[in-house]
């Protein structure tokens, strides 16, 4: 029970009119709104965002990584502009990829593989065109597993390792766009 003096009633107008009162202070960090400066209105993270061009991904080996190369970034300017067009270039993305396949757990019986895991690394940079100074540098990884049905399946098995390159790829592309959306809302 609570105290006469102060009735669970008004412990909730006072938590109600706190939460009120703190509901302006926050915004998302994908909003649309920009923010006013003393010059007038600055660029929102989404058109910083759409700013963004990105280059061709560059494959550390041949074969099938530079197709995933490709997925990375048809995926990342989806992220980036939202399925619209770009704004005027003002940053360039630069990436580089590698990946890796490896055998998690193989039948003990056969000594084939029955679960692969595919894996890649993704080194990027961001550069200012108008300055060339770069801005944002990092790396980043995605590691997926999948299946391989058997050895009567090779159809399935060449299935579920393109499927685990396009999900690590989708991956691949959130995290660089996270990392671009900290830099473009805190500029760190």
């Amino acid at each position: 029970m609570s105290s006469p003096d102060f009735p669970r009633f008004a412990r909730l107008l006072m938590v109600l009119a706190l939460a009120g009162l703190t509901a302006g202070c926050f915004q998302p960090l994908y909003g649309d709104r920009a923010s006013v400066g003393a010059g007038g209105a600055a660029p929102g993270v989404l058109d910083k965002m759409r700013a963004v061009d990105v280059m061709p991904v560059v494959a550390s080996q041949a074969g099938r990584l530079p197709r995933v190369g490709g997925e990375v970034r048809n995926e990342l300017i989806y992220q980036l502009t939202g399925g619209g067009a770009g704004n005027t270039t003002a940053y360039t993305l630069k990436i580089s990829v590698t990946s890796t396949n490896l055998q998690v757990i193989s039948d003990v019986n056969t000594a084939r593989a029955d679960v692969q895991n595919y894996g890649i690394d993704a080194y990027y940079s961001l550069t200012e065109v108008g300055t060339g100074k770069q801005v944002v540098s990092g790396s980043t990884f995605s590691r997926v597993s999948y299946d391989i049905p058997g050895q009567q399946q090779r159809f399935a098995g060449n299935r579920g390792l393109r499927d685990a390159e396009n999900r690590a790829a989708k991956v691949i592309a959130e995290n660089i766009r996270n990392r671009l959306a900290s830099y473009f809302a805190a500029g760190t």
